[in-house]
């Protein structure tokens, strides 16, 4: 699994922050953190659910002020992706948390492309952005937002939905969908994390997004999961996550196994690595144990990851090439 190529496709940039990146941050912004000490902060990361980890993972956004920083978050991630085999990530990035502190666009989305140049100069791992916008927030904001990328629109893959899901149904914001469509983004949103299955069939049929993220609920939805399959509507799920935030209470009870048998496009991903207990290679580790999943299970997963991305036809087939390819090398005994 840890040399096996990958595709990432649900990973926030701010949520990827270490904590003594964070600590790191702080100190050279003059900004004063909530927590005393770096391993205050990971006593912290025990949550009772989506609400309580996102009260502390925006108070954490706080030590993000400057260009170099989101140069140096976006680095940090991307170097590590690559040490988990991750040849192609397409990272969620919300600009929302930080205008408001009057931190120019041009500065957060300058930072973050210096470094997905210098990542794949340095370790061939291609780096794509889709800009999140926040559900909690209301859809002019997230309108707003859209014009605001205008003059950025070459470097942007796409556009998703976050944030907290319960009472913020997708179709809140059908007019953003509609017009990110128009200028040619890429769409997915969060979906089914906690919210319903309904959430996931407005995302589908009132939004039009090509891809869900998380998706957990749905999975109960035997409807929907032939939907899934029938359409290749990727599921971008997140196993450590939802057990951290106790969507699930136990891995050994996770759906995959019936989502790769219905020949759904489910992949894995880390969503906010440091919060959450592990970067993408520990999720495999982790539902390859719990699961017992066959070495051609978590290969197919990661098929999936390149199949489900928004990458080029061409890429996508380099992307599967490169799986095959290193599952027929030489294997340790």
């Amino acid at each position: 699994m840890a040399g096996l190529p990958k595709a990432e496709l649900h990973v926030h940039l701010k949520g990827t922050v270490e904590p003594a990146d964070m600590f790191a941050f702080a100190a050279r912004n003059d900004v004063r953190l909530p927590w005393a000490s770096q391993r205050a902060l990971v006593a912290a990361y025990d949550y009772t659910g989506l609400d309580a980890f996102l009260t502390l993972y925006w108070q954490g956004c706080q030590a993000l002020c400057t260009r170099a920083d989101f140069y140096d978050l976006t680095l940090a991630y991307l170097r590590r992706a690559a040490q988990n085999g991750i040849v192609r990530a397409e990272m969620f990035f919300s600009p929302q948390n930080f205008l408001p502190r009057g931190i120019a666009l041009a500065d957060q989305l300058g930072g973050i492309g210096e470094a997905i140049k210098d990542a794949d100069a340095e370790w061939g791992i291609r780096g794509e952005v889709i800009i999140v916008a926040q559900r909690h927030r209301s859809e002019s904001e997230a309108l707003d937002l859209l014009s605001l990328l205008r003059p950025h629109r070459d470097r942007l893959l796409g556009v998703g939905l976050g944030g907290p899901e319960i009472g913020n149904p997708p179709g809140k914001f059908a007019r953003f969908f509609s017009a990110a469509r128009q200028q040619g983004y890429r769409l997915t949103a969060h979906a089914g994390e906690e919210g319903p299955a309904s959430y996931v069939r407005e995302a589908l049929d009132v939004c039009r997004v090509e891809r869900i993220d998380h998706g957990y609920t749905a999975t109960a939805e035997p409807d929907l999961v032939r939907r899934f399959a029938d359409d290749g509507i990727a599921l971008t799920m997140c196993p450590l996550s939802n057990l951290r935030l106790r969507i699930v209470d136990d891995l050994a009870a996770y759906p995959l196994p019936m989502l790769l048998d219905a020949g759904v496009l489910v992949t894995l991903n880390s969503d906010d690595p440091p919060y959450f207990g592990g970067y993408l290679n520990a999720n495999y580790e982790a539902v390859g144990r719990s699961l017992a999943l066959t070495r051609e299970a978590l290969a197919q997963i990661a098929r999936n990851g390149f199949t489900g991305s928004f990458a080029p036809a061409g890429d996508i087939a380099a992307g599967v090439a490169a799986v095959d390819a290193y599952l027929e090398g030489p294997q340790d005994s």
